[in-house]
């Protein structure tokens, strides 16, 4: 099982403890880019594939996402393999 399966099998789970990096990772492995929005941009963040754009807060100082941002990624990545 690669990476990638792992990781969307963990988020379909939609768990209280998935992580900022476990989502940035999944996403740049899913083709999202990262993007900042510029100096100003504090804990926005941008991962932006195509047509599709997927905005987030980076946590702090927990490290784990919120539960309504892990629910909107899974909805996000619904149709990826």
């Amino acid at each position: 099982m690669s990476k990638k399966a792992k990781l969307l099998a963990r988020l379909r789970t939609k768990p209280r403890d998935f992580t900022f990096d476990e989502a940035k990772t999944l996403l740049g492995l899913c083709g999202y880019k990262l993007s900042n929005a510029g100096k100003t941009g504090g804990s926005r963040v941008r991962f932006d594939r195509g047509n599709s754009t997927v905005h987030m807060h980076k946590p702090h100082p927990q490290k784990e996402l919120p539960k309504y941002v892990v629910i909107k990624l899974a909805d996000e990545l619904e149709g990826e393999e």
